[in-house]
């Protein structure tokens, strides 16, 4: 297994990891005696009365159905990292770009441009995932769909780090 694999497989787990918290599946509310835990992992408050509990627990439904059947993709699900490869000879980063929007409808960003300054690499990358079109626009994935959990990996080298983040990106 290679530098860039253990990189790849460090950076899903990563994503893993934040999706997980997005959906607030661990509670750090135990450390208090007033709370108990409830169904479904959540935990109430002893304090509350049973009517408070139902309208919390509708609400926490609704919120579940939102965020499954009528969310949309937008610019925070676009994750852009870079982290530094080889160390000997020319510098070499890894990019990745990834698709961490979870909404089931068919929303998914195409047209990505990416704040990059004059890009250039020492080692040629490949123009279908990543290209720079002017001074700080540079394209990625062809301006293609990237589809949900998709990732655009890609590495160059440089004597210096370029910062990348999002320009604009097109969501339906």
């Amino acid at each position: 297994m290679n530098f860039v694999h253990v990189i790849v497989f460090f950076f899903s787990i990563m994503v893993m990891f934040m999706l997980l918290s997005h959906f607030q599946f661990l509670s750090d509310s135990y450390s208090s005696n007033k709370y108990l835990p409830g169904f479904n992992g959540r935990d109430y408050d002893t304090s509350r009365t049973n009517s408070d509990v139902i309208k919390a627990e509708e609400a926490f439904q609704t919120h579940r159905k939102l965020l499954f059947q009528g969310s949309s993709c937008t610019a925070r699900d676009l994750s852009i990292s870079q982290s530094k490869g080889s160390t000997t000879g020319i510098p070499q980063y890894i990019v990745q770009i990834v698709n961490t929007c979870v909404s089931s409808s068919q929303c998914a960003p195409s047209n990505i441009h990416l704040h990059c300054g004059w890009f250039a690499s020492a080692r040629i990358v490949n123009p279908r995932f990543f290209k720079r079109l002017s001074y700080d626009d540079c394209l990625v994935n062809g301006g293609q769909t990237l589809r949900t959990g998709q990732m655009i990996s890609f590495s160059y080298s440089n004597s210096f780090m370029y910062p990348i983040s999002l320009k604009h990106a097109r969501f339906c």
